[in-house]
């Protein structure tokens, strides 16, 4: 394996575990600065908010750097504001530190995916691409849970001091296991956001956006939907959250294998369609404690069958702009993350059963079906338009 992939998926397990571990050590945090548990999750909102605004900004000034000195940059970034977050004693000064720790995700997962598919042999690019989220599975199998028992067991700062290392780590991969790169953006910014014109690569941006906030509608809900609706205790949560990210493990590399069995945005159509079946199966199977657990890894194998197709959908979308155009897809998933959370929350606030944010992440995914299909049918026309124009 290309040493520089290795280095890419120790950043993208570095990444994953500071997303998802301040979850995990939640009442923690809250208890040690003093705050309730609501306001801590603003440390939640802070960290999407600044992937939504880093990935364009960032990959906007890193244009003009070879790709392998911006992510050496983007990381370096990540691994600074991620280790002053371990020592946040305020929850101004924490909030602050998630923001900008956040700033780098996009951009470096955007850059990542584009220089995995240069780094790779021909035909195995979506292999390649799958390769750096591995990285981002991962975290969810070891770094989470670790950095959880850290953060339970002696202190909340633990877990970002992991988070640090990791970096550094993946400082050093970069440093020297990337090959040297051109410049992430040889045209200049200016042409880079040109592509934005592009009808298609907003559908697909829509449809990540949609698509895997049906995704992130259920897995918000899952330690309620274990506890009180399949009737567990609390300490199974912990093992269901390593099953649902080993069901990610699984499905990140199902998923490359769609891409390149069939076209990317099929893939796309294919995990969907598969995520919609198994959410409303879930609606039945959630009250079996067997079944709950079953449909766990089933479900973030599906999730994650969409991860590399859906990059490769948007990087053949922003053609000529390819690092832009993945950049922004990445402020696509933390808006899904976003939305998903909120639309499922508004039934259970209506005093509906935890299963009801089941059907609304079934929803969102059937919506993203349509969008797919939009997209095809755009790509269809371009296509017969391009070949009539050469006729």
């Amino acid at each position: 394996m290309n040493k520089g992939l290795i280095a890419l998926a120790i950043g993208g397990f570095g990444i994953g575990m500071t997303e998802f571990v301040i979850m995990g050590i939640l009442p923690d945090v809250a208890t040690a600065l003093d705050i309730s548990i609501p306001q801590a999750g603003h440390f939640i909102s802070a960290y999407a908010l600044g992937v939504v605004v880093g990935a364009p900004l960032l990959t906007g000034i890193g244009g003009k750097w070879p790709a392998h000195k911006t992510l050496l940059f983007l990381m370096l970034w990540f691994t600074v504001f991620n280790s002053l977050s371990a020592f946040a004693d305020s929850y101004t000064l924490l909030l602050i530190s998630r923001f900008l720790s956040g700033l780098p995700h996009g951009a470096f997962f955007g850059i990542g995916a584009v220089v995995a598919s240069k780094l790779a042999k021909p035909g195995k690019e979506a292999r390649a691409i799958a390769t750096m989220f591995t990285g981002l599975t991962l975290a969810n199998v070891i770094g989470v849970p670790l950095g959880t028992y850290f953060g339970h067991n002696f202190s909340w700062n633990v877990a970002f001091m992991l988070v640090g290392i990791v970096g550094i780590c993946a400082i050093l991969g970069i440093k020297f296991w990337m090959p040297e790169l051109p410049k992430s953006s040889p045209d200049g910014i200016a042409k880079d956001f040109k592509v934005l014109k592009k009808l298609e690569l907003w559908m697909v941006i829509l449809l990540t956006t949609i698509g895997t906030g049906g995704f992130f509608a259920w897995y918000s809900y899952i330690a309620p939907l274990i506890t009180e609706i399949a009737g567990h205790p609390e300490t199974v949560v912990s093992y269901a959250m390593i099953l649902a990210g080993l069901g990610m493990v699984t499905g990140n590399f199902i998923g490359a294998k769609l891409a390149e069995s069939f076209s990317p945005i099929y893939a796309v159509l294919i995990s969907l369609i598969l995520m919609v079946v198994a959410l409303v199966a879930n609606t039945y199977l959630a009250y079996d404690q067997v079944g709950v657990l079953v449909m766990t890894f089933l479900i973030g194998t599906i999730a994650f069958c969409l991860s590399t197709p859906v990059q490769m959908a948007v990087i053949n979308s922003a053609k000529g702009s390819e690092m832009l155009g993945s950049s922004l897809n990445q402020s696509a998933f933390n808006m899904g993350n976003a939305s998903g959370a909120y639309l499922a929350g508004l039934p259970i606030a209506a005093g509906y059963a935890y299963t009801s944010a089941d059907l609304v992440g079934a929803g969102m995914a059937s919506a993203g079906i349509i969008i797919t299909f939009v997209v095809i049918y755009i790509r269809k026309k371009n296509k017969k338009a391009g070949q009539t124009a050469q006729a």
